[in-house]
């Protein structure tokens, strides 16, 4: 007689229960009941850590776990990334970052260690722009004028580095406008200010914080920004569009993703979560002071915005045969 099966376990019958399409259920309903890890794959204390971190208390008491942030800087993002792209789909491993990692870094990078389809988006947490602003000795306070100027002098442009915001904002706006600049790249954006201070480059698309005090006290001239609303931070200089070139919008986005197998139910939880803490005063308040406006979309329409963004760096970087190692 054949001996009968033993009968399963408890345990058994919530991992067999997981693997079913009710148990993805039960399984998202119990998430999280260990501490989370999410991967930052950029140096810690930037805009993008800053963040995170001020969103953390609101999230962990949501979900009641602890959030931990792991940063794993290198290769503009390529490493952190491709290790939150292998793990597991288990709620359990995250990754935050800027959107141009995705968007722009296999356009340009010819060997990564993963695929932009590895990943789902969970959510655009914030958006931001880059501010156009000129050195004082370029004699320019208008798009316009700067057009005007490029057209018949050769002007610089200085950026964070090839393949920064500010380098692919640059040029997208050089389309748009029919000029050419001559670009000069630097190690980040503190450089390219300090050159610009100097007057040895003429202008430049950078990032809001950096260069306001600059612009405040008179040593750098704010022509525009470069997304499709004004700045929170410098609310009198108009957009890019307003300055003549409508439609124009080149702005960035710090965006928290899961791996590709993660089931909809556990991103939906944490969407959620992320959401609700962004959305509250202090959160708003505190990405108003550092030129971010809060986003919080859905899965869905984080996925459509990405993919909007996707070509339009894909085709800059390929006009400008943009390649890194």
């Amino acid at each position: 007689m054949m001996p009968l099966p033993r009968p399963l376990s408890f345990a058994h019958c919530v991992l067999a229960g997981c693997l079913g399409l009710l148990g993805v259920s039960a399984c998202a309903q119990s998430w999280p009941d260990k501490p989370i890890r999410v991967v930052v794959p950029l140096p810690p204390g930037g805009p993008s850590d800053i963040v995170l971190r001020g969103a953390a208390p609101k999230v962990q008491q949501l979900l009641g776990q602890p959030l931990i942030v792991d940063n794993k800087p290198g290769a503009n993002g390529n490493i952190g990334t491709a290790e939150a792209a292998r793990a597991a789909g288990d709620g359990y491993t995250w990754l935050w970052t800027t959107d141009t990692t995705l968007t722009v870094n296999p356009h340009v990078y010819e060997k990564m260690a993963f695929k932009a389809s590895d990943l789902q988006a969970v959510t655009r947490a914030s958006s931001f722009s880059q501010t156009l602003v000129c050195s004082p000795k370029a004699g320019l306070k208008t798009v316009a004028e700067l057009v005007k100027k490029a057209k018949t002098t050769s002007l610089t442009y200085a950026s964070g580095g090839a393949g920064s915001p500010g380098h692919l904002t640059t040029e997208l706006f050089s389309t748009a406008a029919g000029v050419q600049m001559t670009h000069v790249p630097y190690k980040g954006p503190a450089p390219a200010v300090q050159d610009m201070l100097g007057g040895q480059v003429d202008c430049g698309f950078l990032a809001g914080p950096t260069v306001l005090p600059h612009v405040r006290a008179g040593r750098l001239v704010a022509l525009a920004v470069s997304g499709a609303k004004r700045s929170p931070i410098l609310p009198e200089v108009p957009t890019v569009a307003e300055s003549g070139y409508p439609g124009f919008d080149a702005s960035f986005s710090l965006v928290l993703f899961a791996p590709k197998s993660a089931p909809a139910a556990l991103v939906q939880k944490m969407h959620n979560a992320l959401a609700t803490a962004l959305k509250t005063p202090e959160m708003t308040d505190k990405l108003a002071q550092s030129d971010q406006t809060v986003v919080a979309d859905t899965p869905a329409e984080a996925a459509a915005r990405l993919a909007v963004d996707t070509q339009r760096w894909g085709e800059v970087a390929r006009r400008i045969h943009l390649r890194l190692e």
